[in-house]
């Protein structure tokens, strides 16, 4: 009996769809631009996540050492900063490796390149270049630096200067930027949820407010509620399956026109790229979105405006 019901309703939900053609146009039409809108939500998401992930990579704290610190003392102190939690990697650079960069980026400046020829020695010690995992985690970094853990033998200070209290406002308003971009996207993505949820609701009562005769029959042949409900929750979900589709085709040229854009404008993301390699997942968010707020907008559409 079960499953005859389901058939029933399976069938009276695809009859509903194509009987209702200019209604399940408008529905449809309806969808994929809310499905729309949700996917670009995740591409923008996507971009400032590359973006900040970028920045977070350019910032570090580094460590500049004396020039007559032993190496042997540095390579322990980078040992010993590897140890720590929040430190995601160190790189030494030494200072002949420091002196090599240092002509490299001013290798159009004769005068600086000349000043320093002229020197005895090796003006330039060396330097440890620490990244941590998460950009709050400089400032107990720096403590750390400025703790006796930081000391040479016998008490020597073997650092010259720690660049983290310079570069602090830049790190702190990063980690700014990117907790507030996380609280954003989920803000935004809530309200475009509750957006769609009310104007396919309204779509979709159009569809269900045609056939209210009809659901007045089956009451009082004495149709269940789910009997009644199911055909227009089928119709819901058809409406979501295939406003769906219909939104990552299109897709696909839109994101291959942006792609070079995107790519040459924010470096490290390709869009079309992106959603190629990511297809999968957009097809679960997408469809499953599309079906489930349907199937909500029906159910809510039935229940509060036929009062079954």
């Amino acid at each position: 009996m079960l499953w005859i019901n389901t058939k029933r309703i399976l069938k009276a939900g695809f009859v509903n769809f194509w009987r209702n053609g200019f209604v399940s146009f408008a529905s449809v039409v309806v969808m994929v631009i809310t499905l729309f809108v949700i996917g670009f939500v995740v591409f923008v998401g996507a971009i400032l996540g590359s973006s900040l992930e970028q920045l977070q990579d350019k910032v570090d704290v580094n460590v500049y050492f004396l020039t007559d610190a032993p190496e042997e003392e540095i390579i322990a102190l980078k040992g010993d900063l590897e140890t720590l939690p929040e430190v995601a990697r160190v790189e030494y650079v030494s200072r002949e490796q420091a002196l090599e960069n240092f002509r490299a980026r001013h290798e159009n400046d004769e005068l600086t390149l000349q000043a320093l020829d002229e020197l005895s020695e090796n003006p330039l010690g060396a330097t440890l270049n620490i990244k941590a995992k998460e950009t709050s985690q400089y400032e107990s970094i720096a403590r750390f630096l400025e703790s006796d853990n930081a000391l040479g033998l016998q008490d020597q200070p073997i650092i010259d200067r720690v660049n983290y209290f310079q570069n602090k406002a830049a790190i702190d308003r990063l980690s700014k930027i990117i907790d507030a971009a996380g609280t954003l996207g989920l803000v935004i993505s809530l309200v475009f949820a509750v957006v769609s949820i009310i104007i396919v609701f309204s779509t979709i009562r159009l569809a269900i407010y045609t056939a209210k005769e009809e659901i007045g029959v089956m009451r009082l042949v004495g149709a269940s509620n789910t009997y009644i409900r199911g055909p227009f929750v089928v119709e819901g979900i058809m409406y979501g399956v295939i406003a769906g589709v219909i939104t990552l085709i299109i897709f696909y040229p839109l994101t291959l026109w942006l792609g070079p854009v995107t790519a040459g404008f924010f470096g490290s993301i390709n869009l079309f790229d992106y959603y190629l390699a990511n297809f999968g997942q957009f097809f679960l968010v997408i469809v499953v979105a599309g079906a489930a707020l349907g199937a909500l907008s029906s159910y809510l559409a039935v229940r509060r405006y036929l009062r079954i």
